[in-house]
């Protein structure tokens, strides 16, 4: 995880520390804990998928997907 932002940082703690068991937290809880930090989780959470972090269903989170940590 050394190679990661600021923000991708942030959404995985977020994940690990807000969601289901540290696995896996709702796309809408997500964007809310983020919304007074930064903007476009969307597109952090697609680089997260393309680096192999994390996984949702299609190419870009809806507001009801879950997003599970792949670590």
């Amino acid at each position: 995880m050394t190679n990661l932002n600021e923000q991708e940082r942030f959404i995985i703690e977020q994940i690990k520390n807000q969601g289901h068991e540290g696995i896996s937290i709702n796309y809408r809880k997500l964007q809310e804990l983020c919304a007074e930090k930064f903007e476009g989780v969307r597109l952090i959470l697609k680089k997260l998928k393309e680096k192999g972090l994390v996984d949702y269903d299609g190419m870009i989170p809806g507001y009801n997907d879950d997003i599970k940590l792949k670590e």
